[in-house]
Formats: structure tokens, C-alpha cells, sequence
């Protein structure tokens, strides 16, 4: 066929030089892609390094033999082809390809070129590629009638395998012609293979509506992030179905054909582009789903310039996000596992990326909170990220990541938990200061509960909250060694019994603010009392601190309640003692009217100010007036029944016979009122 030697050059056949280039580019590419997991055309393997070698001398050969004799002929339109009978001489070619050779064949036996079905095959391929990946707008893949899109993935594939199977031969002039026909045509099919990947990637949703804010289901049914007040119930909660519902969010279409055209580019050698467009969509959708739940990257510098009451809000968020990582990672495996399922090795290297990804976006948080500046105030939100960080990093990733990054993630951890535990140590360091230095002038009106004491039992009793998790920290901060003695010691619980003492002596302190020592008895059974309550109130404290404590705190309480009544109730009893009342077998009206005007006036004046006096215990204010009752109002009676006949009936005992006995006991039930 001479006369056909003077056709122009087709726009299909590239220059001889050119093919050479792409020749040699297209065989170092599927050398380069090729992993350590299962390749296409394995009955080829040995072939491929054969012929590899030869396809800078093919290529030059190819450009010298067609400087002398010009281009070959085109072959037949691919629209008059009948598309089944093609793709089964192809395979026929395939398999002839893949046949053992004969040892003793000579280069007779080698194919001089490749039949031309195969170039109308290849033509094939490249007009249905050009026909989806027009200049203009490309056919989305989703659109593809789906035995369409089977007879196109089905056609890359052959392909593929033809060029894989010919590098064997590719020494000769022809065939490497051919092979670099076949790529160019593979490289724009797989190039829009790949971006129609990325762009299913990119189609997961959202709920159209947030989550509601109060833990509630709303209208979407899905449940908002915990809130502060769930986080210890949530701990013992089964595992929220709603990542399954809502995350990663593909329609099964959609998974079905991202699942087609992974196969697609891992058996055809483009295992990186495929890795990476997951990786780079996978990464950027695991980063709207935090953000979606609430969480937001801030910088060290940003989290240290936080004021507390913001700071607190996002150590809360990030509790509740943090619990959702295993299962929204679980979640990414099975995606991962699904879009490449004959790949466990890619989708296990895939997930582990993104795992790191992230615990180090979510830990990135956790390390700079941990920097901050200890404050009392801070103890409970880091005590509940100590403990998430705990509970919830063994099942971070799954049980698919390997060992060796699970150590590492350990390692990452166990450094920002110590950071927090030597933070919460030196908050109860700093507690003990504010205590030992707590030297307020002001007495607190009317003997009431110091807010210091307040504060210091509510502290110690949220703190007994996390008794084991801060028992844990005090010991590895402490080395294990003992504190105290007694069954009972340990770092944590020496610390209590330490702070508890301080109070005490801080409120002995402040008890001889008061100049009416009756007042600072008060003071002080207030305060002991509020201190015994918190302590029996909490099994968690009892355990603790033992119970020699509290016995010693209940002697406290009696020896104060005796200083009260020597104070106030022992000078008005003893105006009502017997002696010095008679002179030579007579009562003295003298004396006995001093007497009576002496109790009346000390009486009036304790009614006037102890009703102003505060006892803020029910129970501990009725044992008082019981108390009282019981030893006046007898005595009292007794005094009255004896010597009211001595006055005159009628003015004089108006005058100096002020009380009943009733009116005594009623002025008592007043008492501790904190009426002013």
C-alpha cells in the first residue's frame, strides 16, 4: 500500500519522537505505581522489566522508520465497528499475548506489529473519552447510564492490559508506536476517571438543619453533641447510631460508583492519584464534619489569650467532640474498607492517615489547654479532659490502625496528661495558699458560714467527685511514695485532711474577730457543722479522709456548744442561785429585787442580740434552743414559784417580776433568728 505513504499526517497519530517520550513515560509510570499490594496483568511481570529496557532503541527506531516511509494507515472508523466483536478479539489477542513461547522461535516469532483491531479498539476508547471530557462541559459520571459506564470501565481496562502485555515486545518499532498510542489514550481516559472521583467524593451531606442545642432530637431526628451535664451519663451509653445515619453521608449510588472506579484506577497502575484525591476529599469532609459538631481550631496563642468563661465553653464542646471521634472514625474505616475493597492494605494506610489527622487536630486543642496557667477554677474542666483523654484514646481509630502509631498516639497523650495532672496538683497547692493566706478583718454578721468554708467543702466535694482519677495523679506525681499513715493514707487523701486543717485554722482565727466570745462559739459550730455535713453528706469523703476526723470534728462541736452556754446562759443562771438571798433565816427584798432586775436585764439584752445571731442548720439550731430551754426554763420556773411571794401582789411584782415562764421559753424558740 505505497500510495498510501503520501496521506497526511492524522491528529490521532502523534510524531514518531513524541512517541518515543511518551513511550518511555507511560512504562517508568506504571513501574512507579506499582505497590506492594496485588497488580494488574501479573502474567506479564516478567515481560514488563524485559521489555522496559528497550523502549528508548524501539522508540528511535520507530522515528527513523517513519522519516523513511511516512505514516501508516489509518484504521476504519470506530462507528462502523461492531463493539462486542472487538472487545472479544482483543481478548483473543490478550490471551495469545499471554501464551508461553516456544524456547527456539528466532525474532520470526516476535509480532511485528500490533493487528489492527486493536488500533480501532484503542480509536474506540478515545472517541467515547472525548465524547465525556469535551472542552465545553464534561459528562458527570453519575449521569452515565450504568451499563454505559460498565462497557467504558470495562474498555480502560482492556486496554490497560494491552499495554501491559505489549511492553514485552516493545523493542519493536511498531508495537512501541502502538503502546504509546494506547497510553495517551489511557492518560485522558484515567484523567477524567479521576476527577469524576474526586467529585463523587466531594457529594457526602449534612443534615439539612443543626443539631438541636438542648440534647434533644429535633426534626431530623439526630442528636445534638453532649452537653456538660450528659458527659458522665454518656460514658455508660451504648455508641450513637447517628454517624451510621448521617456521616460519611454517600448515597448507595454514589458509594457504588466510587467503589467501580477505585477498582478502575488501582488495577491501571494510578493507585497514588487514587490515594490521594480520597485522602485530600476524606480529610477535608472529617474537617467540616468537627466543625459541623462544634469544633474550632484555635492556636496556642489564642487559646492562652482566652478568657476562662470562653475557655470553658470550648474545653466542654471538645469533651463531647472528642467522645465522637471512635465513632466517627469507625465510621471513615467502613467508608474506606467499602471504597476499596480489594485493597485492605491502600484502605488501611488510608485510614490510619486520616486517624492522625484527626487525633492531632483534636489533641492539637487538649496540648495547648494543658499550657495554660493553673487556676482553682480550672480543676473540674481539666479533671473531665484528663479523663477523656483516658477513656476515650484506646478506642480512637479502631482496631485496625497498627501497633506502632496506637504507641505513638499513647505517647502524645500521656504527655498532655501529665501536663494536666501537674496542673491539678498545683490547683490544690494554690488552694491551700488561698486558705493559709485567707486573713480577712470583717467578721462574718451574725456568726454565720464563712464563704471561705463554703467554697473550700463544695471544692473538696466536687473534687472527691474524681476521687480515683485524682488519687491516680497524686500518686504518679507523688512517686508512689506513702503520705500519712493509716490504712487510708495516700497523696490524694493527705491533701484533704491537710486543706480540711487549714480551714480549721483559719475560721479558729477568725472566731476571735468577734469581741462576744458567745458569738465566736457560734461562729464556729456553724462552720464545723457545715464542714461535718459535707463530710458525712459524701460516702466519697468519708472514704477518704477515714472517720477519726469526723469524730473529732463532732468533740469539736460539743466543746463549742459548752463554750456558748458558759458565755451566755452561766452569769444569768447564777442570778438565779439561792444563796445570798437570805439574812438570819429571811429573804433579802434588797437583794432579791437586784436579783430579778439583774436577770431581767441580761435576759433582754441576749433576746435583743442573739435573735440577730445566725444558725443555719435546722437541726443544729432546734439542739441549741432545746438546750437552752432545758437548762433555764427550769431553773427559772423554780426561782419564780419560790420568791413571787415575797413582793407585794400588784405593782412591786409587776416591777420586778418582768417573765413567765412561758414568756422565757417563747423568747427562747426566737433565738438564732438572724432577725435584725
Amino acid at each position: 500500500m505505497d500510495s498510501d505513504k503520501d496521506k497526511p499526517e492524522s491528529s490521532d497519530n502523534p510524531k514518531p519522537e513524541n512517541d518515543s517520550e511518551e513511550g518511555k513515560a507511560e512504562i517508568d509510570g506504571a513501574e512507579s505505581k506499582s505497590t506492594d499490594e496485588e497488580k494488574p496483568a501479573e502474567t506479564a511481570g516478567e515481560e514488563n522489566k524485559e521489555g522496559g529496557e528497550g523502549v528508548e532503541a524501539a522508540a528511535a527506531a520507530v522515528e527513523s522508520e517513519a522519516n523513511k516511509e511516512g505514516e501508516e494507515d489509518p484504521p476504519p472508523p470506530p462507528s462502523a465497528l461492531n463493539i462486542d466483536k472487538l472487545s472479544q478479539e482483543v481478548d483473543g489477542y490478550l490471551a495469545t499475548l499471554s501464551a508461553p513461547k516456544p524456547e527456539s522461535g528466532g525474532e520470526s516469532s516476535l509480532p511485528q506489529d500490533v493487528p489492527n483491531f486493536v488500533k480501532q479498539f484503542s480509536l474506540m476508547v478515545e472517541a467515547r473519552v472525548a465524547d465525556y471530557d469535551s472542552s465545553s462541559e464534561s459528562v458527570k459520571w453519575g449521569s452515565v447510564p450504568e451499563e454505559e459506564s460498565a462497557s467504558f470501565l470495562d474498555a480502560i481496562t482492556r486496554l490497560s492490559s494491552l499495554s501491559t502485555a505489549l511492553l514485552a515486545y516493545s523493542a519493536q518499532p511498531n508495537i512501541a508506536r502502538s503502546i504509546n498510542r494506547i497510553s495517551a489514550v489511557i492518560e485522558r481516559a484515567m484523567s477524567y476517571v479521576e476527577e469524576e472521583f474526586k467529585d463523587l467524593l466531594d457529594e457526602y451531606r449534612f443534615p439539612d438543619s443543626n443539631p438541636p442545642q438542648n440534647g434533644d432530637e429535633g426534626a431530623t431526628g439526630e442528636i445534638a453533641p453532649p452537653l456538660e451535664e450528659e458527659v458522665a451519663s454518656e460514658q455508660h451509653a451504648p455508641p450513637s447510631s447517628r454517624e451510621d445515619n448521617i456521616f460519611p453521608g454517600y448515597e448507595d449510588e454514589v458509594l457504588s460508583n466510587l467503589i467501580r472506579l477505585s477498582k478502575l484506577m488501582t488495577a491501571t497502575g494510578y493507585d497514588t492519584e487514587c490515594r490521594e484525591a480520597y485522602f485530600v476529599a476524606r480529610r477535608a469532609a472529617l474537617d467540616a464534619a468537627l466543625h459541623k459538631l462544634g469544633f474550632e481550631k484555635h492556636s496556642i496563642d489564642d487559646v492562652h489569650k482566652m478568657q476562662w468563661e470562653i475557655l470553658e465553653r470550648e474545653i466542654i464542646s471538645w469533651i463531647g467532640i472528642f467522645k465522637h471521634c471512635p465513632s466517627l472514625l469507625v465510621s471513615e474505616g467502613s467508608l474506606t474498607r467499602a471504597v476499596f475493597p480489594d485493597r485492605p492494605a491502600m484502605s488501611g494506610h488510608l485510614h490510619l492517615a486520616l486517624a492522625q489527622c484527626v487525633s492531632a487536630t483534636v489533641l492539637n486543642f487538649a496540648g495547648a489547654v494543658s499550657l495554660t496557667k493553673s487556676s482553682s477554677e480550672k480543676l473540674f474542666k481539666f479533671l473531665d479532659m484528663y479523663e477523656a483523654l483516658r477513656d476515650v484514646l484506646p478506642a480512637l481509630g479502631g482496631e485496625d490502625v497498627p501497633q506502632d502509631w496506637r504507641n505513638d498516639l499513647n505517647t502524645e497523650s500521656n504527655i498532655i496528661r501529665c501536663r494536666l495532672g501537674e496542673a491539678i496538683t498545683s490547683m490544690f497547692s494554690e488552694l491551700e495558699t488561698s486558705i493559709r493566706t485567707d486573713a480577712g478583718k470583717t467578721p462574718v454578721p451574725g456568726g454565720a458560714i464563712h464563704p471561705l468554708t463554703r467554697y473550700t467543702m463544695n471544692y473538696i466535694k466536687l473534687a472527691c467527685e474524681y476521687k480515683e482519677t485524682l488519687e491516680h495523679i497524686f500518686k504518679e506525681r507523688h512517686h508512689g511514695e506513702e503520705s500519712g499513715s493509716g490504712s487510708n493514707s495516700s497523696p490524694f487523701a493527705a491533701h484533704m485532711i491537710k486543706i480540711m486543717e487549714l480551714l480549721d485554722e483559719n475560721m479558729e482565727a477568725k472566731s476571735k474577730l468577734y469581741k462576744d466570745h458567745a458569738l465566736g462559739a457560734i461562729f464556729l459550730m456553724n462552720n464545723g457543722r457545715y464542714v461535718l455535713q459535707k463530710v458525712r453528706g459524701s460516702s466519697e469523703i468519708s472514704s477518704l479522709i477515714g472517720d477519726v476526723y469526723s469524730r473529732k470534728k463532732s468533740s469539736d462541736l460539743r466543746q463549742y456548744h459548752k463554750v456558748y452556754q458558759r458565755e451566755t446562759w452561766g452569769k444569768l443562771l447564777s442570778y438565779l442561785h439561792p444563796d445570798g438571798l437570805t439574812s438570819h433565816g429571811k429573804v433579802s427584798k434588797p437583794v432579791l429585787k437586784e436579783r430579778f432586775k439583774n436577770f431581767n436585764a441580761m435576759f433582754d439584752e441576749i433576746r435583743r442580740t442573739q435573735t440577730t445571731w445566725v444558725v443555719c442548720d435546722e437541726q443544729l439550731q432546734s439542739e441549741l434552743r432545746v438546750s437552752i430551754s432545758n437548762m433555764v426554763v427550769p431553773a427559772y420556773r423554780s426561782f419564780l414559784g419560790r420568791y413571787n411571794q415575797v413582793f407585794t401582789a400588784g405593782r412591786q411584782t409587776e416591777k420586778y417580776v418582768k417573765y413567765q415562764g412561758e414568756d422565757v421559753e417563747n423568747s427562747i424558740e426566737e433565738l438564732f433568728d438572724g432577725k435584725k
